[in-house]
């Protein structure tokens, strides 16, 4: 299986891409819900799915890139898959959403990026596709691209995503294990105050409910008050969303927007707080069980179920965007048929669903924490990892570890 990542790197003072050396949840005992991860627990647990990635680490200031989601290895345009998109708060660029909501299917592979490289990733994706054997007349496709401001760390305006990098993403995907944290369009986000990135995970319903998989992966950029498995790590750790309110501590009003303005002595700095809780978060379910379009946005609702159990209000300038699609045989949707005859689960056989993407979601955004590490960027500014020993005495004070 093929380890679903590319890395470029250059200059020196680059950060390491050293993202293996931190565990992931169930490395230190933290173990969401009651159902079975599958043998990766990740994304590409679910059948037919790929992810590629292409990490952006140059100089001082670019940290960015471009993670690539593939419901399947063949032309999409030519056998598009069910699909729907849910959005939690729509502060955010999700191209092509409304043709996915509007038809209930997708014909591109999912691109994830910085928030500036949106237009020219899909203007690369649309080459890949033009390219491809059998849309030699096509003279219309709905590229899929979703984001989250990196520009805390990257610098966003020189837009460095480009062709070559959405290239080697997409032929880079595999079916194998997926790299997490700051990787592909995880590179130079961030989380809960944190160092965020990418992650994923899965789970299997039992085989008295179809035994069916449900994968998650995230871009997490987003905040709030950071909890795991109910444990309040973001409190213990003194980064918070409004800690600097609730203190009366006031914010200079000229750095960034959205300052507070409560007054005390020593006011500080915007980009001093300790969670501003803006950002977004883009979160990609794949399931193999056999749903149309209006039960993957059902599916798709849960995943913010699954966002607020880590303690995220998806504030006002937090894009919350979830994007739901099946790989089933019965969910592949060739356009040119006039008459389609498929066969899907009904609404009673969705709850096991629900629950599976709750938990997967909940899990793939404590990965996207734990693996990702301390960033330097933009004008030097560093974001730190999460500390994984005084989280761990967190979650084990609480009982939030097993």
């Amino acid at each position: 299986m093929m380890l679903a990542s590319v890395f470029v790197c250059a200059h020196a003072q680059a950060p390491a891409n050293d993202n293996d050396n931190r565990p992931r949840a169930r490395d230190i005992g933290l173990i969401s819900g009651v159902l079975s991860p599958g043998k990766l627990n990740a994304i590409t647990d679910v059948n037919g799915v790929l992810v590629g990635q292409t990490t952006l680490n140059k100089g001082d200031d670019i940290r960015t890139g471009v993670t690539a989601i593939l419901p399947h290895a063949g032309n999409l345009f030519k056998e598009k898959v069910a699909a729907a998109v849910y959005v939690g708060n729509g502060f955010g660029k999700l191209m092509g959403s409304t043709q996915i909501s509007e038809l209930g299917e997708i014909e591109t592979p999912i691109l994830l990026t910085g928030t500036l490289n949106v237009p020219r990733v899909a203007d690369a994706l649309l080459d890949w596709m033009l390219a491809l054997p059998g849309n030699e007349d096509v003279r219309s496709i709905n590229a899929v691209v979703g984001e989250t401001n990196d520009g805390q760390l990257n610098d966003l305006r020189g837009r460095h995503v480009g062709q070559e990098q959405v290239f080697a993403a997409l032929k880079s995907a595999g079916n194998g294990p997926v790299e997490e944290g700051a990787v592909g369009a995880g590179t130079g986000t961030e989380a809960f105050g944190f160092k965020g990135g990418i992650g994923t995970s899965s789970r299997v319903v039992p085989e008295s409910a179809g035994g069916y998989t449900v994968g998650v992966l995230v871009q997490t950029n987003f905040g709030g008050v950071l909890t795991m498995n109910g444990a309040p790590v973001g409190k213990e750790l003194g980064r918070y969303y409004l800690k600097e309110a609730i203190e009366g501590k006031k914010v200079s009003a000229h750095v960034g927007n959205g300052a507070l303005t409560l007054t005390k002595h020593d006011p500080i700095q915007l980009d001093h707080v300790s969670d501003r809780a803006d950002g977004s978060i883009m979160m990609i379910v794949a399931t193999d069980a056999p749903l149309g379009s209006r039960n993957l946005e059902r599916l798709a609702k849960r995943a913010m179920l699954g966002l607020a159990r880590t303690g995220s209000p998806a504030t006002n300038g937090s894009g919350d965007y979830v994007i739901a699609f099946s790989t089933a045989p019965e969910s592949r949707i060739n356009s040119s048929e006039a008459i389609r005859e498929t066969k899907v689960l009904g609404n009673n056989a969705m709850s096991p669903l629900f629950l599976a993407t709750v938990e997967a979601t909940e899990e793939a955004i404590y990965n996207s924490l734990l693996k990702a590490t301390t960033t330097t960027g933009r004008d030097g500014r560093v974001v730190e990892a999460l500390p994984i020993d005084k989280t761990v005495e967190i979650l084990k004070k609480y009982g939030a570890v097993k």
